[in-house]
């Protein structure tokens, strides 16, 4: 938006606290080479435009504001002269992009001394070249510390995950590889009984009759019912009682095995019904072996289908082979990240209080794992500094036109003097060596920089609830934004 041209007098921008060292001839040479304008009520520059203009207001009343989802958030409302805005980057030229970082506009007609971006660049290196290249360094100093810091920031999440990650697998393929050891052992076994049956002078009758009976026990084993620690003391006693009293060898060893098996009294008179008296012994042995085969080749099944989810939620999480800009259930993104971070929540309570009837919603969702994974680990942290007990709750609800993911903590909670610099970059709670500081900065660019939504907290001692909200329809160019926003 152009302003109104009024001539520009070097007594008057002289003071101004910006120009107010400078020599009469410099004064001159921004009157030559800037001008003044004034500005009606409206809007003067909108955020994303190209930084063409270097202001200093003179005298009325300037707001600045951020685009944060879908709204303008006012961060500065202003009416002391010399405050200024635009292309404060310019004698940075093409090293740095030179747009507008905010919206302005004046709520009463208002003046400004206007200089031209290229003109702001030219002064600023021939007047201030050591300001300059301070400027210069501390600008790509710090672009380049938060650059390196935030890959080690990554490579400590993914180190964490991946220890994480091993402890789990370790587990189910663990018992596996005991399950089969144990399941080799059993075979041979059986093979040996099988042996010593088909030698022995059964009845032809009574063999058909012990096969079935295993058929029908395999079949039973697949069903087992859980049984409370009481009901499983009460068959195993009856059990052992059972086979003590028909002279069955080892009967407090195998009655545990069948109870396990869902078997019990009822299953073992069928067994005696079916073969004759001499063969019994041998026969519960056989059917011993068949349980332990099958209870054997569940466990393996359970411990491989475990390693299958881990893999299946390690693959999930890191979006292997997916388009980057999807439509996602944040649902699946929550539980695998979830899954993933299971051994370092450890024994910390978490509950999902989901609401499935969500959509799906366009987003990044490696990068959205990356968020909650952040929002995570603060909470475990904070949770761990309140004893190590306590819950986390993970929650997704509809909010208006935006999808809410709420996690909420027990922990220490935030105090209310730093809650407002949590999201700058840097700033970290935790002890040396232990946070870098860029875990809720780099969440809060990929909410509202690349997904348009929207970061915020609420926090008292035992109760801490960080809320992404994200909207629930892709936003007008959103595949093609440049990714370094959320870098």
């Amino acid at each position: 938006m152009s302003g109104q041209p009024m001539p520009c007098s070097p007594a008057e921008i002289s003071s101004l606290f910006l120009f107010e060292k400078l020599t009469p001839e410099q004064l001159g040479r921004l009157c030559a080479e800037g001008r003044v304008e004034r500005f009606e009520p409206g809007p003067v520059y909108a955020e994303g435009d190209p930084a063409t203009c270097f202001y200093v207001m003179v005298e009325g009343t300037v707001v600045l504001s951020r685009r944060v989802g879908g709204d303008d958030v006012e961060v500065i409302r202003n009416s002391q002269p010399g405050v200024y805005s635009g292309a404060m980057q310019a004698y940075l030229g093409d090293r740095a992009r030179q747009v507008y970082n905010n919206s302005m506009r004046v709520t009463e007609p208002t003046r400004f001394f206007v200089l031209p971006a290229d003109t702001f660049a030219a002064i600023m290196q021939e007047w201030f070249p050591m300001a300059v290249h301070l400027l210069e360094g501390l600008f790509f100093g710090s672009k380049a510390t938060q650059t390196v810091i935030g890959q080690r920031e990554r490579l400590l999440a993914l180190g964490s995950l991946s220890a994480g990650l091993t402890h789990e697998l370790n587990n189910p393929a663990a018992a596996a590889v005991r399950a089969t050891s144990t399941l080799r052992e059993r075979v041979a076994k059986m093979r040996h009984k099988l042996a010593m049956i088909a030698s022995g002078p059964y009845p032809r009758e009574s063999l058909a009759g012990l096969i079935d009976i295993q058929e029908r026990t395999a079949e039973l084993v697949g069903k087992a019912p859980a049984l409370s620690p009481l009901e499983a003391s009460d068959r195993e006693d009856a059990l052992t009682d059972w086979l003590d009293d028909h002279d069955i060898p080892d009967g407090w060893r195998l009655a545990p095995t069948f109870v396990q098996a869902g078997l019990d009294v009822d299953w073992l008179e069928q067994v005696a019904a079916a073969v004759e008296e001499d063969v019994l012994a041998g026969a519960i042995g056989w059917l011993n072996y068949t349980v332990e085969t099958e209870l054997l080749m569940s466990e393996i099944e359970d411990s491989t289908t475990r390693i299958s989810h881990l893999v299946d939620a390690a693959k999930q999480y890191s979006q292997l082979d997916r388009a980057p800009y999807r439509s996602v259930d944040v649902h699946e993104l929550l539980d695998s990240t979830l899954l993933m971070l299971s051994g370092k929540i450890g024994p910390i309570k978490v509950l999902k209080e989901y609401d499935r009837t969500l959509p799906e919603i366009p987003a990044y969702p490696a990068e959205l794992n990356q968020v909650w994974t952040n929002l995570i680990d603060n909470a475990v942290s904070a949770i761990k500094s309140a004893g190590g007990e306590g819950t986390l709750t993970v929650r997704t609800a509809r909010d208006h036109d935006r999808l809410l993911v709420e996690f909420g903590d027990t922990g220490v909670g935030i105090p209310a003097d730093i809650r407002s610099r949590i999201f700058d970059p840097f700033f970290t709670t935790k002890p040396v060596g232990e946070g870098t500081g860029l875990g809720l900065d780099i969440s809060w660019r990929i909410v509202v920089n690349k997904h348009h939504g929207a970061l915020q907290v609420e926090s008292e001692p035992g109760d801490t609830r960080f809320q992404v909200l994200l909207p629930l329809t892709a936003a007008e160019n959103a595949e093609n934004e440049n990714s370094e926003e959320s870098a």
